[in-house]
């Protein structure tokens, strides 16, 4: 696995713990925006031909 791999992973990762935190807290907006931080490394592994498992 290389290093981009890694990277996008271990950022996927902690956005979805910010997301679970989040929601739990009730702050919208940081659950917006993690969704969206979400949505756009899902699309930039896709991009490079990354498989992810979430």
């Amino acid at each position: 696995m290389g290093e981009f791999t890694t990277t996008i992973e271990t950022r996927l990762d902690q956005a979805y713990k910010g997301l679970e935190e989040a929601t739990t807290s009730g702050d919208d907006f940081l659950a917006d925006t993690l969704t969206a931080e979400i949505e756009d490394l899902h699309r930039l592994a896709e991009d490079h031909g990354i498989s992810i498992q979430r």
